[in-house]
């Protein structure tokens, strides 16, 4: 079988979804590996490393034409290539908006899975692009916020007086919001947190942060664990909390997604111009038309003295590590299609993980 995989397309993308080290374990599953020319250029890896572990380097076209699997970080851009009928195609991250890939799909029998859909169930978290990514976007943001903050973020005690703490408030305690606390709080930052969901409560405050809730009898937990939209009257009174809490914060961050979905938008123009010059706000939600008025997508902005970070792809912005992260999930999903004992694709299309990510 041989599997390729194919360079990024988009001037926002620093990540390989496949680092030189990763060759090895993929190989012994059965594959024999093709990489794009200059696949790993945006990370410093010269195609040199990718040759002397094992795979060989082609052009895209050549891989098109070769391959059995291709693997790609995003689907943007699969319609522009030219693949063998039957190809299966393997992307971190699809849009099933995309109808021009989708006709595609269709005119060339392929099967494309995008990883970006996996139930959330405890066989499928080794996998997960979602979380491996979020990860590290929590905390980059909080590097990032930390860098362009012109105070302290520790409180330091010296002789000429006590620098007080910067005051940090994460909207969102997902993934990226529980690594932006832990983050926070290592620097030495103050750091409280919300989100709609009750469950989130036990997990913020075991990483030393304050909670904020608003008080409701909604359920705003899917049962997969991700976040749901809220009702109008939720929306208003959580509205209010954030209007009273923003004000007084140094540093804001916002992760609120929903899948599928426009982000919600939370922090409101009134309670932007609230906040103290000085203060900083990183929105993470820009690529879903983001959470913070005023904020621009892969832009950082001022707007009344307040800083508005709004990088869409903020996994791009630790390349190495997110890359290494995304190659272990793929190689973790890979071994869920290969019979280990001919080492052939054996594809069970019942399985809950299989069914989750096919497009």
């Amino acid at each position: 079988m041989i599997i390729a995989f194919l360079k990024e397309n988009d001037e926002y993308e620093n990540r390989s979804i496949l680092l030189p080290e990763h060759i090895s374990p993929i190989t012994k599953l059965g594959f024999k590996v093709l990489v794009e020319n200059g696949y790993a250029k945006k990370l410093n890896i010269d195609d040199k490393f990718y040759n002397d572990n094992g795979a060989e380097l082609k052009s895209a076209s050549d891989i098109c034409s070769l391959s059995d699997i291709i693997i790609k970080i995003s689907g943007k851009g699969l319609e522009t290539f030219n693949f063998k009928n039957g190809s299966l195609i393997i992307t971190a991250f699809f849009d099933k908006d995309n109808d021009k890939i989708l006709k595609l799909k269709n005119d060339k029998k392929l099967e494309i899975f995008g990883l970006n859909y996996l139930p959330r169930i405890t066989r499928a978290q080794a996998m997960d692009v979602l979380s491996s990514q979020s990860n590290l976007a929590g905390y980059k943001a909080v590097i990032d916020t930390a860098y362009e903050f012109s105070k302290a973020l520790p409180m330091m005690m010296t002789a000429a007086g006590t620098i007080t703490p910067a005051k940090y408030f994460i909207i969102g305690a997902g993934v990226a919001g529980l690594q932006a606390i832990a983050t926070a709080k290592r620097l030495g930052a103050v750091v409280s947190a919300t989100d709609v969901r009750l469950a989130s409560k036990e997990q913020v405050e075991s990483l030393g942060a304050k909670f904020v809730f608003v008080e409701s009898d909604e359920n705003l937990e899917t049962e997969g664990g991700y976040a749901k939209e809220a009702t109008e009257d939720y929306k208003m009174k959580q509205e209010e909390l954030m209007r009273q809490t923003v004000k007084n914060q140094d540093v804001v961050i916002t992760t609120a997604l929903i899948p599928g979905k426009k982000a919600p938008l939370i922090i409101s123009e009134e309670m932007v111009l609230s906040m103290k010059p000085g203060s900083i706000i990183c929105d993470l939600a820009t690529s879903q038309g983001g959470n913070v008025a005023f904020s621009e997508r892969d832009r950082v902005i001022e707007k009344n003295g307040v800083k508005i970070i709004g990088y869409s792809n903020y996994a791009s912005r630790t390349a190495y590590s997110a890359s290494g992260l995304l190659a272990k999930n793929v190689i973790n999903f890979l071994s869920l299609l290969i019979d280990k004992e001919s080492k052939s694709l054996k594809i069970d299309f019942e399985d809950e993980i299989i069914k989750g990510v096919r497009i």
